[in-house]
Formats: structure tokens, sequence, C-alpha cells
């Protein structure tokens, strides 16, 4: 409904809605028992939408459709339960596109670098399996309370690393000398990338569905590096060394190494290595947002990922005594029981942070004000004798962490008023009641760029633009460590679950290494590039609104691709790019020799002589950053820019294409030539971009796109444009 026609004589829309169906009852209309119509009114909506769901006949829907403020109507339907959710909210379908293209992956192997695994989960069953491919030359490392039998087809590999850290602490015990898991953080992001299916997953009650990987038929191997007493870049460097020998196709590594130059992160070194051998390397940006220039892994032979938001709203019902029904926020991890009880608005009390005062209060809903963090207040309540609490909030970070240690409901300002108000009204006899466990899907606004993901420019080599895509990254479910405490009730009770809802790039990275091995299984004859290239011109700067997506690290404005890459990927239409940007291991070399090392730097990275007779800066990437210095004097400096690229026709025939060019603000873009014309598959095209842009004091980003758009075709390929201030992080 459009809100907007909401009479004023409704206080609110509840009562509106209920009007309206009332409005519309047939008296025709009977029950099997000859009582009145049957229709009534189910959910009143007024935070995901503006409507309702209701029970109707096709002649009471008729007449609905006639009044005033109607826009649309849909027929409920029962839900197929499926993945954490992130496999639908990407696209992949079981009939076509991607997922059928690949077999699901199958034979691809995705060698994760982390924290190990929890073989025993049920996302590591074999079943639907085939044999192993012949190609892998990897194994099942025994170790403490780890025997080669717990590996099996789907996990085909498992090793540790450990040497790195126990030269660096002589005489350190380890908790666990094996690939076990004892973190759950490597269990979680190897099941979402790769992991079989399991029915009737859930995080106490949330997300409840078939989990299963981006690629649930591909092999996983685990390579543990980070340990309960810490990580060292030279086992890092060892487990990656070890993936590429054993024959993975797809590396995925959630974690990265700030603020080193190229020549000595090891996961750079590592990753050449592994895009010479056709290896492609997913990695996570990190998550030290929204300053801009905080991000890792700007590595330009790998994939970067940034984080981003589900569309999908863990719930908690609130309802008054008056009847007015609200739905808030809540991943209480119980089914508890709050009903008919009395609410308390205090403001003395409504800080909800006074351990002295509220135990003096009688035992109640308490209503909790925003003036201090929902963190802050459910801690402090997690060790009072209050029943529940309503938490009055519009912190948006709320919804991208799991903890919810005391039965409550967060609801926005708007909300909270209404609550007051009806508190006030009826004093002593005001109550609500609770529900708790309740999921929805389809929010709207959404992906949104969460606010932790790192931003770009990249500190160690901010001339490509980093991140290159946004995947799901908040509020993930996956497999974990099921002896580690994964929820709390109160102060004093540790809840454990076999899966786990977590929040982080480190849960994005593995979505865009699926979607990689997705696409290696339907093109293995693709370089590291070219998937990246697929990925990247296809991904999508809007939400599913059709706006652009927002940035909640940025107060809701439009994210630049400084903090979403080109946007959220999206995997179906990658598997059929039209045009690709490819790279040859020469190139990189051709831009790590224009980068100022010294020649044992160049070869620290290369390992072997290259020819650096061709340094160029300018590599054949899918995007395009221009750089400035922010000056107070002068307060605005010009500055010009030529990029050269090359595209290869990977569409099915002849195709033309023309170029269509959104200017960041301030600046004048032109392509040479503006059409292209290939007259058959795997023909390349050289064209040229200029942009003139300026600079000014106060380190404005500004960004666009160079879209080239196929004549009589299905293809468009995108590819961001971004005038940013160079961020001296070091």
């Amino acid at each position: 409904m459009d809100k907007s026609f909401m009479p004023k004589a409704f206080t609110t829309s509840h009562n509106w809605h209920s009007s309206t169906v009332d409005s519309v009852k047939s008296t025709e209309t009977k029950t099997s028992d000859d009582s009145h119509s049957v229709s009534q009114l189910l959910y009143s909506y007024d935070n995901a939408l503006h409507g309702f769901s209701a029970v109707l006949s096709e002649d009471e829907l008729e007449s609905l459709k006639k009044l005033p403020g109607f826009v649309s109507s849909y027929p409920d339907r029962k839900v197929t339960k499926d993945t954490t959710h992130t496999t639908e909210f990407l696209g992949l379908s079981h009939a076509t596109g991607l997922w059928a293209a690949s077999h699901y992956g199958k034979d691809v192997i995705i060698g994760v670098i982390d924290t190990g695994v929890w073989p025993e989960s049920k996302s590591f069953k074999d079943d639907g399996m085939t044999a192993i491919p012949s190609k892998w030359k990897g194994t099942c490392e025994e170790g403490q309370d780890f025997n080669s039998s717990l590996c099996n087809l789907k996990l085909i590999g498992a090793r540790y690393f450990n040497k790195g850290l126990l030269a660096a602490n002589p005489g350190i015990k380890l908790s666990m000398n094996s690939a076990r898991d004892t973190e759950g953080h490597g269990t979680h992001t190897s099941s979402t990338a790769g992991g079989n299916y399991v029915e009737d997953a859930s995080f106490f009650g949330y997300a409840l569905g078939t989990a299963r990987g981006v690629a649930p038929r591909a092999r996983v191997a685990m390579y543990k590096v980070l340990w309960d007493e810490g990580g060292y870049a030279s086992d890092v460097l060892a487990g990656m060394e070890k993936a590429v020998a054993d024959g993975v196709d797809v590396i995925s590594i959630s974690l990265g190494f700030d603020f080193l130059p190229l020549y000595e992160d090891p996961i750079a070194v590592a990753s050449f290595r592994a895009m010479e051998k056709g290896v492609l390397v997913s990695s996570s940006a990190g998550n030290e947002g929204p300053e801009l220039g905080q991000l890792h892994n700007g590595i330009p032979w790998v994939l970067t990922v940034a984080a981003g938001s589900i569309d999908r709203w863990f719930a908690g019902t609130l309802t008054l005594g008056n009847g007015l029904t609200i739905t808030g926020w809540s991943m209480f991890p119980a089914s508890a029981v709050v009903d008919d009880s009395p609410l308390l608005y205090n403001k003395t009390l409504s800080a909800c942070i006074d351990s002295q005062l509220l135990p003096q209060a009688p035992s109640s809903i308490i209503i909790c004000d925003n003036t201090w963090s929902f963190f802050t207040q459910s801690s402090v309540l997690a060790n009072s004798h209050m029943e529940a609490a309503i938490f009055i909030s519009d912190d948006l970070e709320i919804f991208e962490f799991n903890v919810f240690p005391f039965p409550g409901v967060v609801i926005s300002s708007k909300d909270g008023r209404a609550v007051i108000k009806y508190v006030e009204s009826n004093g002593a006899n005001a109550t609500a009641s609770m529900n708790f466990q309740q999921t929805f899907v389809g929010t709207k606004g959404a992906p949104a760029v969460a606010a932790y993901t790192s931003r770009g420019p990249a500190p160690s080599f901010p001339g490509i633009l980093k991140p290159d895509v946004m995947a799901p990254g908040t509020l993930v479910l996956a497999a974990w460590n099921p002896t580690l405490a994964t929820a709390g009730i109160e102060s004093n009770l540790a809840l454990s679950s076999d899966y786990n809802i977590i929040s982080g790039t480190s849960m994005a990275c593995p979505h865009a290494s699926g979607i990689a091995a997705l696409l290696k299984g339907a093109h293995p004859k693709w370089s590291p590039a070219a998937i990246r290239s697929a990925m990247v011109t296809t991904a999508n700067p809007n939400d599913n609104t059709l706006h652009p997506i927002r940035d909640i690290g940025q107060g809701f404005d439009i994210a630049t691709p400084l903090a979403m890459g080109a946007g959220q990927v999206r995997p179906n239409m990658a598997l059929d790019p039209g045009l690709i940007y490819d790279a040859t291991t020469q190139d990189y070399v051709n831009l790590i020799c224009s980068m100022n090392f010294t020649k044992n730097q160049v070869l620290t990275i290369t390992r072997s002589n290259y020819n650096c007779m061709n340094s160029s800066s300018d590599l054949n990437y899918p995007s395009f950053i221009a750089l400035y210095k922010a000056t107070l004097v002068p307060e605005i400096t010009k500055h010009f820019q030529r990029f050269e690229r090359v595209v290869t026709n990977v569409g099915a025939g002849a195709a033309t294409y023309k170029a269509k060019v959104t200017a960041p603000l301030g600046s004048r873009v032109t392509v040479s030539p503006d059409t292209l014309v290939f007259r058959k598959p795997n023909e390349k095209k050289a064209y040229s971009m200029t942009i003139h842009y300026n600079g000014d004091k106060n380190g404005t980003v500004t960004f666009g796109s160079l879209i080239w758009i196929e004549e009589n075709g299905a293809h468009t390929v995108r590819s961001p444009i971004v005038v940013a201030p160079i961020i001296n992080v070091w």
C-alpha cells in the first residue's frame, strides 16, 4: 500500500490495514459452517514494506485493488528452505545459470588457508560426491585428534603449518597440534565456499534451512596456518605454497597482513606463484572500515573481496496490550516465553546501565532509550532480574552482529515513540508480549556495504582499484566447532551450536571463492585474471530496489567503489560476461617493475629474472582509478591520466560494442575508439580511456563508470572509474 493515502483518521498503519480488509469483506462469502467471511488481516507491515498480508477471496482482492493506496498484491506461497540464503540472494538457481553450467563446481578443488577444519561437521560429509580427481596431489595429514580417515571425497585434504609459530615461541605447547579447528573460523569459511548440503541447519532457530556452500560439489582442502597461539607469515606462505603444489584450483584466504609492501607480504608473494600456475586467489579486504586506505590484500594479481549485507532480517515480534504489533530485530538464542508482561518506562532507569538502581525496579519489560549503545545496555541487563527489554535504537551496526544475551527486541525511534506513548497512556496496566527466533527474507535496501569492511585505495599499490567486488559477509550461517560457545544467555550460560552466524570480510571472501570455483568449472581454460574480470564487469552497483547500493559506514550515503569495488557479485552474469580483461604473468611483472622496487625486491615476488624492459603501471585491469594528492595550496589541482586496455571477446560469435561513459563529478572522460567490432570469438581489441580530473584539499572521492554495451545483444561490460586522494598510511 502507498502510505501517503492513509487517512488522517487512522493513527497507525495497522488500523488502516484492518479497516481496509473489513471494507472489502464480502457478506456473500461463507465458510462451511455458514459463518461470516473468512477474510482476515494476518500481519500489518510498516518496516520491511508498507502493506499487509490477509486472507481474501478472489472477489475481495479485486475490490481491494480498486481502493485508494493499493500498489500491488502477490499470493502467499510455501517457503522452500534453502542454504544460509546467500546463494539464493546471489541468484544461483538449480534450473539455469552457473550452477548448472559448472555442475555445481564438480571436481574443482578449493584450498582454504585458515584455522583448520572440524571434519565431523555434516557440511563435509561426502554424500553425492564422485571419485577424487587424479590431479590431486595432497594428503590428509594426521595429528592430534585427527587421523587420515577423517578426510573423504568432500574434504579431500588437510595439512597444518606451525614451524614459524614454534620457532618464534620456543617451548610453547600447542592446544591442538593438528589440522583440527579450535576456533571455528576455518570451518565456517570452508563450508561457505564448498560445503555439502545439510538440512535443517540454523543458529538457535534463526536462518533455518538447508545449508550448503556456494560450490556444493567442489572439493575442499584445508591448510591450517592460524592457531590459538598466533599466526606467522612463514606458516601462511608455506600453506599457500603447498596448496598450489597439491593441485588446488582456487585458494580462499580470509586473513591478511596490514601495511606491508608487496615484497614483504606472504600472501602477495605466494599468490604470484599461484597466478602463474593458473590458480585464482580470493582474499578478504579486512575489517578496518570505514576509514579510507585501510584495506589489506590490495594485491593486483588476486581477487579482493568486500563485505555487504543480506536481504534477511532476524526478528523478534513485540505485541503491545492494545494489539499493536511491531517487528523488531532480535537474535536472542532461545524460544523464551514473554507473555502479557508489565511494561516499565522510567526516565531514571531508561539508560539501562545503572547496575545499582536496576535491581530495585520491579521485574518487567524495561524500555531502554538510545542514550547508550545496545551492546552496553544488553550486557548490563544480562546481570539484572528484568524479564525482557525493548531497546530503542537507530544504530544500523547492531544488525551486523549476533550478540543478544538478554530477551528483547530492538526497535526504531519511530516505533519507540508509539510504545512510550502507549505506556504513558496506560500506566501500570501497560503490557506486552514477545516472540523470538523469526527470520524474514526479501528485506529491501540490500545489499548495503558493511560498516566494518576495509576501504581502498590499497596502501600496497593504490594504482589498482581495490576492492574488486562485494559479496555477502554480514551474519552468514555456516558450519562451526560444536565445542565452542556461539551465544550466551545472561551472564552465566554459554551455548554451543553446529552452525554459527557471524560477520566479516572473512565471510564474504569464501562466497567469492565459491563463485570462482564455479566459473573455473564452467570455463576450465580461463586464467585467474579472466575469472576476476568476469566477476568485476558483471557486478551490480545497485541494490534490490534498483537504486545505488548504500554504505552503512558512511551514514547510508551512496557507496563508492573504494568500499564495494564494482558492486555485488552476480554469479550467473559472470558465466557469460561478453568481454574480459585478461592479463599474463609478464603483464604483472611489467607492473611490479614500475613500482620503484629494487631488483631483489622484484625478485622476491617473481622468483625469477623476468624481463623489465617494458615496465608499466597501467595493468590491463577491469577498473580504473585516478589519484591525486590532497594539498592545501592550490585548493583545486588539475590532472590528466590515460589508460590503455585490451578486451577479448568471449561471446559466442561476432559482436559490436559501443562505449557509454558516466564521468566522475567534475571530470571529463573520453574513450577511443568508442566502438569495438569483433568478427569472431576470442578476438582482441584495444582502446584507450583518458580522464581529465580535479583534486581538492578535502580529499573528495568521485566515481563513474565505463560500460561497453553490445548492439542487439545481451552483454553489458561495466568498469567503475574512481577519482580519489592518495592515502598515506605508512
